[in-house]
């Protein structure tokens, strides 16, 4: 009687620990974006109009999406490496974003940022040159 139950466990064992083959992953079609161009907060989506949010005790204009996918955008201000003033918009999703800065004497400039803290952002342009941002 041992005997068939050590047979059937060994063939148990032996066919579930087959290798089999897994099916290839699906592409999870999605409207959020892998990252923020500067051309994002120039227009809402449908789909992001569906979850626009303002909430005026945030720093924040306005947000779209579900939690965890939420993205912001921000009115900034801050300096480049020069000390000129710089101001402008930009959209943030997690940590990174994109946006476009302006000054009195520079034409429109289109920035890549990321949080560097609280409030806090450090924005580099195609150029290479930096820019230190705040949120207003």
């Amino acid at each position: 009687m041992q005997k068939n139950y050590l047979i059937l466990f060994l063939l148990f064992t032996f066919y579930s620990c087959k290798k089999t083959d897994a099916p290839p992953p699906q592409q999870i079609n999605t409207f959020y974006k892998e990252t923020v161009t500067a051309d994002d907060r120039k227009t809402i989506t449908p789909e992001e109009a569906k979850t626009y949010h303002v909430d005026k005790k945030y720093q924040y204009e306005y947000r779209t999406g579900n939690p965890a996918h939420y993205e912001y955008n921000y009115d900034v201000k801050g300096i480049n490496t020069k000390g000129d003033s710089v101001f402008g918009n930009i959209n943030v999703q997690d940590k990174y974003g994109a946006g476009i800065l302006t000054s009195n004497t520079l034409p429109d400039i289109e920035i890549k940022t990321e949080w560097i803290s609280y409030g806090k952002l450090k924005a580099t342009d195609e150029k290479g040159n930096e820019y230190q941002l705040i949120a207003e």
